[in-house]
């Protein structure tokens, strides 16, 4: 499914639906594909808003977690979201975290499933030495508990972007500030109702991190997917969809 990507000032994102709103944060080799069949679900009753992180476009400087809610932050000044029902993946959830920390205000429930902030493998200690394509599908495969998720054109574009000196570096950056930025002392501040959804074969961020999230974060319920990695709302759709549903229809206004 091809969405319309919009675009207000810097900002690009997809924008679908109405009703309350919705808003997807992707991980850090998170294409728009990821996130088809829970935006094609929910685009009925909800305005869901994903919007395109700047994980290689932002100096080095601010290719951070910190670099990137900052972004995050004045997107939703800029589209003025209310209310927001707030879900992010991997990097993505880790940025969603470091944003209700700082901007309680605008946020009305967290999801969260397989997100950094505690603690994740990351693409391993040695990083894809370039032009290693065999190396970039197994490390794609990691991600799943099936292996055949790591389709020809997911593995292209991870390749692609590993291919690239800059980008490869932007990465690094990334994930080492991802394991720096732990927040571990800081969920408890947390007061939304936050919704944890967790792949029970998650190598990246496995299940004693979801566990742990759920003792840090008081209003927090947990739900484990079998058979299922580190992105369930790509590889198990149809079960992620219904937990997340009912929690938020349970938090309609």
């Amino acid at each position: 499914m091809n969405y319309e990507i919009k675009q207000n000032d810097k900002f690009k994102f997809i924008d679908e639906g109405e009703g309350e709103t919705l808003v997807l944060f992707h991980g850090l080799f998170g294409a728009l594909s990821n996130f088809s069949d829970l935006i094609e679900h929910f685009r009925k009753e909800y305005r869901v808003i994903v919007p395109l992180l700047p994980l290689l476009e932002l100096d080095l400087l601010n290719t951070t977690v910190g670099g990137l809610q900052k972004y995050v932050n004045k997107f939703f000044e800029r589209l003025n979201l209310q209310d927001i029902n707030l879900l992010g993946n991997s990097l993505g959830g880790h940025v969603a975290l470091v944003q209700i920390l700082k901007h309680p205000e605008r946020i009305k429930t967290l999801t969260l499933t397989g997100s950094s902030g505690l603690f994740e493998n990351g693409m391993g200690d040695t990083y894809p030495k370039r032009g290693d394509r065999e190396y970039i599908r197994n490390k794609t495969a990691y991600t799943f508990y099936d292996p055949t998720m790591a389709t020809e054109e997911l593995v292209d574009e991870v390749f692609e972007i590993t291919n690239n000196r800059l980008k490869v570096i932007k990465i690094i950056a990334l994930a080492k500030s991802a394991i720096r930025n732990n927040l571990g002392e800081e969920l408890k501040e947390i007061k939304q109702p936050t919704l944890l959804i967790w792949g029970k074969n998650d190598n990246v961020t496995p299940p004693f991190v979801a566990e742990e999230f759920h003792k840090l974060i008081p209003d927090s319920e947990l739900h484990f997917i079998d058979k299922c990695g580190h992105a369930p709302m790509m590889e198990v759709p149809n079960e992620f969809n219904a937990i997340l549903k009912p929690f938020l229809e349970k938090h309609k206004q």
